[in-house]
């Protein structure tokens, strides 16, 4: 007689949960596979980079100079999509309520990180919404003057503004702009007074600094030098500190007011939740690409700066020029056009 050999099994319930257990773990891992593939993958398809402004401005066309090398850089396509209106806000708000998987970008600007400030209601919150991908450009802003105006160098132009306070006005393209904003920390770094007299744009103030309409505009240098070159106005002051091809001639307002330097920063953005290896490879691209002589000259050719920083970078000096906006906002007592 054989003797009995007894098997030990586990009771019918736990052999229930054993099974569904295993189920699990392999779900799981069939999921993971196809979502490493697919960031492994990136990008496979069309990239949207959305710019808040008309097409043949100044952002739009450097968002179109940096999306056309990040199409080779990435191998897909890199279309820039214009949404106007609202400073910017309604292409905020498109790209901020996109799925966060690389495939809709923001080409950002200074102009975003003043408008929650003008507009506290606004829902968008640009170091919120948004998760930096890279700093890309800055567009370099420049005080100029008719060619009768008593200064010639920012020290004269310093001296000239603390000796006669309201004599002057200056133009700029609006109420809250970095052209406004920037002229306002002058005001406040030398303690002068100087009249705001806000314009639709460069296209307007250039014609009336030359006919004397306005003494003193603050505009774009690209704005400014085909006429200063001619001898019709006076390139007085650069507001950044560095060294724009063109303008070498150009002295910096730092000059007079050390460690003054502002101009408006251009930027790429994701929505919030992005991918942090979607976010660096996208950086990674905007380096390779900057980094190219290449995209040196075309940025000349714009009036801008390659001024590439990572996204951790970027994030801090969002952070930093919303702080120093803020203050020259409400120490100067500064409200939006209609408010």
């Amino acid at each position: 007689m054989k003797a009995s050999r007894q098997v030990n099994r586990p009771p019918p319930r736990r052999q229930h949960a054993l099974r569904a257990a295993v189920a699990v773990l392999g779900l799981i891992g069939v999921l993971a596979v196809p979502t490493a593939w697919a960031q492994q993958k990136y990008p496979d398809k069309p990239i949207r980079l959305v710019v808040g402004y008309s097409a043949g401005g100044g952002v739009d066309a450097v968002a179109r100079l940096l999306g056309t090398r990040l199409s080779t850089v990435l191998g897909q396509q890199v279309l820039v999509e214009n949404r106007t209106g609202a400073t910017g806000l309604i292409a905020a708000d498109l790209v901020a309520k996109a799925p966060p998987d690389g495939y809709t970008l923001m080409m950002g600007d200074s102009a975003l990180l003043i408008a929650k400030l003008l507009q506290p209601k606004i829902a968008i919150d640009p170091l919120t919404s948004f998760k930096p991908v890279a700093g890309a450009f800055v567009s370099p802003l420049m005080i100029v003057t008719g060619n009768d105006f008593p200064a010639k160098t920012p020290a004269e132009l310093v001296k000239e503004l603390k000796a006669h306070p309201a004599r002057y006005s200056f133009a700029t393209s609006g109420v809250g702009t970095v052209q406004h904003l920037g002229f306002e920390m002058l005001k406040q770094s030398t303690g002068s007074f100087v009249v705001h007299v806000p314009y639709r744009g460069a296209a307007q103030i250039v014609p009336d600094v030359i006919g004397g309409q306005v003494p003193i505009g603050v505009v774009s240098a690209t704005a400014a030098m085909a006429q200063a070159k001619a001898g019709k106005l006076r390139a007085l002051a650069l507001m950044n500190t560095a060294k724009l091809e063109g303008a070498e001639s150009v002295a910096p307002l730092a000059d007079a007011l050390p460690g003054f330097d502002v101009a408006p920063r251009i930027f790429v953005l994701a929505p919030a939740g992005t991918s942090n290896e979607i976010v660096e490879k996208l950086s990674a691209a905007v380096k390779t690409v900057l980094e190219t002589p290449e995209a040196g000259t075309a940025a000349a050719a714009q009036g801008t700066l390659r001024a590439y920083s990572t996204p951790a970078q970027l994030g801090k000096d969002m952070a930093e020029e919303t702080t120093r906006w803020k203050r020259i906002i409400t120490e100067q007592r500064i409200v939006a056009e209609g408010s």
